[in-house]
């Protein structure tokens, strides 16, 4: 009889010790839309099979931390968030929330992170130069955007500000610096990152002042079966991450980094 009872705990033993090995082969793997072109927070790289940057850092971490692994497909922030929006991927970052689209997805509730929307002129321009430029200020203006980014909706709607669109952030800035427009709109710290790399443009354009801090999430599609859950299990995650202090480190990263 004891040699049956030792037969019985060294099957059920074996049994646990299998599916703790095969557990991470089950783990659950979600793929999720990386933009390619917003550095340093999500960008492609030459070489790199991987989105680099900040955001895909932070949803790495916070999934793992929910036993959730992540594949990222990494495309143009317009095709991304479309691809969220009609469920072909579960989510996209790094996205604003704006009156037009806050019904469109599901919305985790604390932002990756904040950044801010700057105003840049041309320099020696006509407009203004203290660093206090504000909405009031482009209107009867041209204003330049880029193309598929989310803008508040106060400066969407006005009537009396001139809106012209560019293709990327860089042709953003080259545009300003052609005097194409008086004013364009880019976040602040992906906008020094692009004037560090184009010599071209170094003394020619300056920040003036600010619409507001964005917030950034990563939006969870709508129609995707799995949004509204992932949604809930990726806050988790932004949540631990904040607890034992990783995320702060992540975020100092970028903050300290070299500044033109």
């Amino acid at each position: 009889m004891r040699g049956v009872w030792q037969w019985v705990f060294a099957c059920a033993w074996g049994a646990g010790l299998l599916a703790s090995l095969l557990a991470p082969l089950h783990a659950e793997t979600v793929t999720v839309g990386a933009e390619d072109d917003w550095a340093p927070y999500s960008y492609a790289m030459a070489g790199q099979a991987e989105p680099q940057g900040l955001a895909p850092r932070l949803v790495r971490a916070a999934f793992q931390t929910q036993g959730v692994q992540v594949r990222f497909k990494v495309l143009p922030f317009s095709r991304c968030l479309h691809d969220a929006e009609i469920g072909r991927l579960v989510g996209c970052f790094d996205t604003t929330r704006t009156e037009a689209n806050s019904h469109s997805f599901h919305w985790h509730a604390t932002p990756l992170f904040k950044e801010e929307l700057g105003i840049f002129a041309r320099r020696g321009g006509t407009g203004p130069v203290s660093s206090q430029a504000g909405l009031t200020d482009l209107v009867g203006h041209s204003v330049g955007i880029t193309v598929g980014y989310t803008y508040p909706t106060d400066f969407m709607r006005h009537p009396d500000i001139r809106r012209h669109v560019a293709v990327s952030d860089a042709n953003l800035l080259r545009m300003l610096a052609g005097g194409r427009v008086d004013y364009i709109l880019v976040n602040t710290l992906p906008a020094q990152h692009h004037l560090q790399r184009m010599p071209e443009l170094q003394g020619k354009v300056q920040r003036v002042g600010a619409l507001h801090m964005d917030s950034f999430w990563l939006s969870f599609s709508k129609v995707h079966p799995d949004g509204q859950r992932l949604s809930v299990v990726f806050e988790k995650g932004l949540q631990t991450l904040m607890a034992n202090g990783q995320y702060q480190r992540m975020l100092a990263d970028v903050q300290q980094a070299p500044r033109p």
